[in-house]
């Protein structure tokens, strides 16, 4: 499928059903509040104990673990919140907070060492390499990118641990949060667990597919969460998903590509639906480094096994020909992106460990580029009608960005060097601020023009890669205006 990004502008309508049965019970989705249940609902929460205190939040240091429940069973967890400040710094963290890609989400089921549910918090909620976004899901919400909602009940005979590991060098201040459930009367001894496990390649090995879940026991696949950045050209999205069920030699569900698995077709757009969505898509076609999220919640069609559950899907796709071999078509090949996800399933008795979550340093995408700071373009950049100064700010990476205030409007120009120190063929990727009071330039390398009118308009500040398309350049410096 060789469109890979599209606009997408929909608005999701449900309409339930509340309908009756044949034996005059209500049906539908909302028919369980049409019957009143033993049970007792309870919050644990990070609220003040007294009522003259608003101090409803709590601090995580570096390192440290924080318990955010612990309850007896047997009982069902309904809902989780939780929000915390953003990264960056601002007034609720001077030199910023812990970024939610270090902070590790862990349950623990009825005594159990190992942990049920172990994921970075982003991951766990849709939103992966330590971004945040909106998710509008049945089972997941994320309002604006800060208010985390799970809505996946989580039942337990004899008691749950839900816990927060801070694994940044940063403390995470003003933590807040609500674990909502129902103590109930009794569950069946069968009662399944919630699981949930995060894992990673960077990049994806060769010769064999990329592992999801490995699973063992009897119970129903939930979901996937999918992160991915491209290490080549083109087009990632042509791996099949394949669930290989209770000891079978050859999965019997087999895909058709990573977008129609995702539910979206020839490409993806952004957009977050009930039971699938694209919170993130970032970059233009065809560059090394975009990035992506995406969900599939199997909520309406779980996926059941009896004994063993195997999830993987192909890292393949469209690659461009500098990369293959010769007579090689490039339309599906063997690619080696990065990915990570987090697979969602319950299953009866305590899940199998079948990886290990690496620590927050080595979660981080390992650098691709050969990066000029802006500090350094500053140093041989010449400009006309506009003053040039380094900015520093959380965006930017190094010592800040190379700040161009235009004082003249239309004709400004600026340029810059760009030292080449071996010759080889590389992708140049401009890393530019959008913002409100921005405007529009055109970008030429060697004089000729790489980019047309781009408009850097945007109604908040936000820092986006742009394509300067894939060169071989000579050794030396290289002008870029």
């Amino acid at each position: 499928m060789r469109t890979p990004f599209r606009a997408v502008s929909a608005v999701a309508v449900v309409l339930v059903v509340f309908g009756i049965q044949a034996r005059g019970e209500p049906a539908g989705p909302l028919a369980h509040l049409a019957r009143v249940r033993p049970g007792r609902s309870a919050r644990v929460s990070s609220a003040a104990p007294t009522r003259s205190s608003n101090w409803d939040n709590r601090r995580i240091e570096p390192g440290a673990r924080h318990v955010l429940a612990e309850i007896e069973g047997p009982a069902t967890i309904q809902h989780i919140w939780m929000t915390f400040p953003v990264p960056e710094p601002s007034w609720l963290g001077r030199d910023g907070n812990a970024n939610h890609s270090e902070l590790v989400l862990r349950m623990y089921w009825d005594g159990a060492e190992k942990p049920a549910v172990e994921s970075p918090v982003g991951d766990f909620f849709a939103a992966g390499f330590g971004q945040r976004a909106e998710v509008r899901s049945m089972p997941v919400q994320v309002e604006g990118g800060d208010a985390y909602n799970s809505f996946w009940p989580m039942p337990f005979l004899k008691s749950a641990r839900i816990e927060i590991d801070n694994q940044s060098e940063k403390p995470l201040g003003s933590f807040y949060y609500h674990v909502d459930y129902v103590n109930e009367e009794s569950l069946p001894a069968d009662t399944p667990y919630f699981c949930a496990q995060y894992r990673q390649e960077f990049p994806t090995a060769s010769g064999r597919d990329y592992l999801i879940l490995d699973a063992e026991g009897r119970g129903h696949y939930v979901g996937t969460v999918l992160s991915a950045r491209a290490r080549s050209p083109e087009w990632f999205g042509e791996g099949d998903e394949k669930f290989t069920l209770d000891g079978e030699q050859n999965p019997s569900i087999w895909g058709t590509g990573t977008e129609d698995y995702v539910l979206n077709a020839w490409g993806m757009g952004v957009g977050t639906f009930p039971f699938f969505g694209v919170p993130i898509l970032e970059g233009e076609w065809g560059m090394v480094g975009w990035r992506t999220t995406v969900y599939r919640w199997h909520v309406a069609d779980p996926i059941r096994f009896q004994q063993s559950l195997r999830v993987e899907i192909e890292n393949a796709g469209w690659i461009s020909e500098d990369e293959l071999a010769e007579g090689v078509h490039r339309g599906f090949v063997e690619r080696n992106d990065d990915l990570a996800t987090v697979a969602f399933w319950y299953q009866v008795g305590q899940p199998k460990r079948f990886t290990e979550l690496p620590p927050a340093t080595e979660r981080v995408l390992p650098n691709l580029d050969v990066i000029i700071e802006g500090k350094d373009l500053l140093a041989g950049a010449t400009s006309e009608h506009a003053s040039l100064s380094l900015q520093k700010g959380y965006p930017w990476t190094g010592e800040g960005q190379l700040f161009i205030d235009n004082e003249h409007g239309q004709g400004a120009w600026v340029e810059f060097t760009l030292p080449v120190e071996k010759e080889e063929l590389r992708q140049l990727t401009l890393r530019a601020t959008y913002s409100y009071d921005f405007g529009i330039y055109r970008i030429a390398l060697d004089g000729e023009e790489v980019r047309g009118r781009t408009d850097f308009y945007n109604e908040s500040v936000e820092v986006r890669e742009l394509n300067l398309g894939q060169r071989r350049l000579s050794v030396g410096d290289h002008t870029l205006r």
